[in-house]
């Protein structure tokens, strides 16, 4: 890799690192390159990426954004997850990591927090931002629609009255 793909790796993920919600710090113990493809899958299904990068390269691109916090995790084979969502990245790769031994996950951040395997894990158990705001319709609906069944049910009751009515009318005739 040359000094100009090495400026370019390093503006890129600046960039990323400016953007997204979390970072997810794995460290690679021999996946396979299935693995390695199938995890990527799963990022990219989730709205997430996977990225394998030099410590060096990300302790610079890391410099001067709120991920600066992370560059003491970066030793050895590493990975970074990413995701605007903040669960997102988090969710993929603990689920990933616990159907194969060959994935470890040593940290991230969320912000300028800095957390390790155990907050990580924790963080992939809250609801994504996609779940929240299905609770949050729902919960907004749910009044409407008990008020429009409210409002319904007398009339429907009339209703059932007066067919009930209509019925012994016409059976009498």
């Amino acid at each position: 890799m040359d000094r100009a793909q090495k400026s370019e790796l390093v503006s890129e993920l600046n960039r990323t690192f400016n953007e997204v919600g979390v970072v997810v710090i794995t460290r690679n113990l021999g996946m396979t390159v299935a693995q390695s493809t199938a995890l990527r899958t799963k990022m990219r299904e989730a709205g997430a990426s996977y990225k394998v990068a030099k410590n060096r390269l990300a302790k610079i691109a890391a410099e001067g954004t709120d991920y600066s916090v992370i560059a003491d995790l970066l030793t050895g084979p590493t990975a970074l997850a990413t995701s605007a969502d903040p669960v997102a990245a988090a969710r993929v790769v603990n689920d990933f990591a616990k159907t194969t031994d060959k994935l470890e996950i040593v940290g991230g951040a969320m912000g300028g927090q800095l957390l390790d395997a155990e907050g990580i894990k924790a963080l992939a158990g809250l609801p994504s931002l996609d779940e929240l705001r299905a609770k949050i319709v729902g919960l907004i609906v749910a009044p409407a629609t008990k008020l429009a069944t409210i409002t319904q049910a007398p009339a429907a009751q009339i209703a059932r009255v007066l067919a009930a009515h209509a019925d012994k009318e016409q059976e009498a005739a």
